[in-house]
């Protein structure tokens, strides 16, 4: 079976390499570190179909070194061993991890000492922010490179360079008229665009062939099942798990998790999104919410699956059998616009800090009144800046609990806030 076109079109050189000029164009700093045949250990960042393998690739090809790949969806700390094993005897070897933050904490400490004594140059490949899933000793030891999603002309670039190059074209005639529905099905991934240019060629029954974007949309509808599959719903199966806990609907919840538990979905990108849930759709109708999905998120992030498929349905029917509130979310928002629209008011000097004498000369903290000294360790007093006093951010939604809420504000704060 042949590869893919997206792999048989994959650039052997950096000239070849359709947009990361930044990184690899003439006089760039990733460029002159390859040209110089001194490269660091590196970690490339940016969104699917970027070129994060194919720079790898080109590196490993332009050095003439041996060039190892793992992924880290099936391999583990075993697999790294063997590879640092093996590349002991082979001078300046490569190890390229796709996905590197599918590894877990013990599993990147496994590559800590290899790189460090440069047994090999570590190349890690991610979509998501290192700052947070890559252990901070081995991100020390590594260069992050942000990869930048392709604009326009870069990917109708791809589009012509595959149907003026690859062999499958020599069999059609085909007619670029239209490249809209191409560009947005694969969401500006090159892999997924240049998959879907061939799908949609041998989907045709004629040898001479004009892409519109209609025909493009009846070819893609009707071979929408692949995509899901491959995980190309990414997003939408994300939304559709969100909004089905939102709708308090754990049945559609716990269907929409198994969908990407079984595309293999991230873990942690799966929790993640319930610890913002929780505080954004829940928040204080049922505080325990979040405390049971920063547990989740932990706990997820230990077993890794199979297991933690178990803890993720827990905690996602918890979530959407829970009562809810979006009360802070719209606060914090509305705190926002007022922050734009009257920019940096100054804070009353009441509730200043005074650490200095100046400062205490200059009227800092003069008249605060400590709330612990006040009956129900309240005071009344006023806390906002002088153009916002009186303005309500906060307002309590109807649960049990918020109603609980209300009933204090509205005790202390009933003739300010209308509470």
């Amino acid at each position: 079976m042949p590869a893919p076109l997206a792999e048989r079109m994959r650039p052997a050189t950096l000239d070849e390499l359709v947009g990361q000029e930044h990184l690899t164009g003439k006089g760039s700093i990733l460029r002159n570190a390859i040209e110089s045949g001194n490269i660091p250990s590196m970690i490339l960042w940016g969104p699917p179909g970027t070129g994060k393998t194919t720079i790898a690739n080109i590196i490993a090809h332009t050095l003439n070194v041996s060039y190892f790949q793992l992924s880290a969806i099936s391999s583990g700390v075993k697999d790294v061993r063997e590879v640092i094993e093996q590349a002991k005897s082979q001078p300046n070897a490569i190890l390229f991890i796709d996905e590197i933050h599918r590894f877990n904490k013990g599993q990147q400490d496994a590559l800590l000492g290899a790189v460090e004594k440069g047994t090999i140059t570590l190349i890690g490949a991610t979509t998501e922010n290192p700052s947070f899933e890559v252990n901070s000793a081995l991100l020390s030891r590594c260069q992050v490179y942000v990869l930048k999603a392709l604009d326009t002309t870069g990917l109708v670039t791809l589009l012509r360079q595959a149907i003026a190059r690859d062999a499958l074209f020599k069999e059609y005639t085909v007619d670029l008229k239209e490249t809209e529905a191409l560009i947005n099905i694969s969401g500006g991934d090159a892999r997924k665009l240049l998959n879907l240019l061939e799908l949609v060629v041998t989907a045709s029954k004629n040898q001479q062939l004009t892409i519109t974007d209609d025909h493009v949309m009846k070819v893609a509808q009707k071979r929408i099942a692949l995509y899901d599959k491959q995980g190309e719903q990414h997003y939408d199966i994300i939304s559709a798990f969100i909004k089905s806990m939102r709708g308090s609907d754990p049945n559609a919840s716990v269907y929409w998790l198994a969908r990407m538990i079984e595309g293999g979905e991230d873990v942690k990108f799966i929790a993640r999104r319930m610890v913002i849930f929780a505080s954004e759709d829940v928040g204080n109708a049922n505080p325990n919410a979040l405390l049971l999905a920063n547990a989740t998120f932990d706990a997820v992030n230990k077993i890794g699956y199979p297991e933690s498929r178990i803890i993720l349905s827990q905690c996602a029917t918890y979530l959407a059998s829970s009562q809810k509130s979006n009360a802070s979310y719209l606060a914090i928002g509305e705190a926002t616009s007022a922050v734009h629209k009257h920019g940096d008011l100054p804070v009353p000097l009441h509730i200043r800090n005074a650490p200095t004498k100046l400062m205490k000369h200059m009227d800092y903290g003069k008249g605060y009144q400590y709330a612990h000294e006040g009956e129900g360790n309240f005071l009344d007093q006023e806390y906002l800046p002088e153009k916002l006093q009186g303005t309500r951010f906060y307002d309590p939604g109807d649960s049990a609990r918020e109603n609980e809420l209300r009933k204090f504000l509205k005790e202390r704060w009933k003739d300010k806030y209308g509470y």
